[in-house]
């Protein structure tokens, strides 16, 4: 008699579990911590099975852990994200309230992203998420901004990212939104002005932000634009103190300043060596030897050998004559 009691006994147990849900939920994660992620697979999927002959109040929270380890698996496990997008959208589907149906909405949108590039289903699965306000909502906001940007929204990127300045604006997050917000200004037609004014109260108010320097950069990009380079330089000498690649920042000057020296009027040529010939780089004829220039003044405009001698003859001393009126118009000194 006692043993047919332990051989019922013995059976109710291996009844108890191949049906109980919470056991094969307990084998999985020690199948996880083995790394047999095909094992821990197939006992979410037989806790499932078993939470389909269950009710209770516990059937909803058991579903969601099955679930969220099942898609888990594919996403990270195995590389199969085709099998975790279906996986996690039916977490969601049928345990919109549950803790793990959170983090299983930022699974999907990353998946979406860069997985499938489905920017759009990647923005309203953070934006689904952002209405349950989680403690991470700043950083979901200005990924949702990112994302803006990443489709060329160059408009509603500004709007996000305002919305984070706004809404967070104790968080770290407000830095970055400054800076993405004048980048995408920057990136529309006639909004230079807003431009600057968002990497200017970046720099204003994160005087310490990594960001800084770079939001230098761009302003001084912006004074290019404008025909300001004297301002450009100014703000990417200031760049220069934390920027973590000067060399960047220092060859942006050099060009500047050399396009400053090529067109400003008072260094275009060298005056000293205006009337030199025989010299490296001087004009040449169509036969390849010097091309002579004349000697004087009054030659130059076309006066007579005579005229020419005379003026040579009268030396330094003597007060340079007025052109002659047969000189072309807008001829002046060189």
């Amino acid at each position: 008699m006692k043993t047919c009691l332990v051989a019922v006994a013995l059976l109710s147990m291996a009844g108890c579990k191949r049906g109980d849900a919470s056991t094969h939920l307990e084998a999985a994660r020690a199948a996880l911590y083995a790394q047999k992620a095909e094992v821990a697979l197939s006992e979410y999927k037989l806790a499932l099975d078993a939470l389909e002959r269950n009710s209770g109040p516990e059937v909803a929270l058991y579903r969601a852990r099955a679930l969220r380890g099942a898609a888990d698996i594919y996403a990270f496990q195995l590389h199969d994200p085709r099998r975790a997008v279906e996986v996690y959208r039916e977490l969601i589907a049928t345990c919109p309230e549950a803790p793990e149906t959170m983090e299983g909405r930022l699974h999907l949108a990353n998946l979406l992203r860069h997985e499938f590039r489905d920017i759009r289903a990647a923005i309203a699965e953070l934006t689904a998420a952002l209405a349950r306000n989680p403690p991470q909502s700043a950083e979901l906001a200005y990924t949702v901004a990112t994302l803006y940007f990443e489709l060329r929204d160059y408009q509603q990127v500004t709007i996000e990212a305002d919305g984070v300045v706004r809404r967070y604006e104790a968080s770290v997050w407000v830095d970055d939104a400054l800076y993405l917000k004048g980048q995408a200004f920057s990136m529309m037609d006639g909004r230079n002005a807003e431009a600057q004014r968002a990497f200017l109260e970046l720099v204003s108010r994160f005087p310490d932000s990594p960001l800084k320097s770079h939001a230098l950069v761009e302003l001084g990009r912006l004074k290019v634009d404008l025909g300001e380079s004297e301002r450009a330089i100014e703000f990417w000498v200031e760049a220069l103190k934390t920027h973590p690649d000067p060399k960047v920042v220092q060859l942006a000057i050099t060009r500047v300043r050399t396009h400053l020296r090529a067109t400003t009027p008072d260094s275009v040529g060298d005056p000293m060596k205006a009337f030199d010939w025989g010299v490296p780089g001087a004009a040449v004829s169509e036969g390849g030897k010097p091309l002579v220039l004349p000697k004087t003044s009054a030659e130059a405009v076309g006066a007579s050998k005579e005229e020419a001698a005379r003026e040579e003859r009268q030396g330094d001393s003597a007060s340079p004559a007025p052109p002659p009126q047969s000189a072309p118009q807008g001829e002046g000194s060189l």
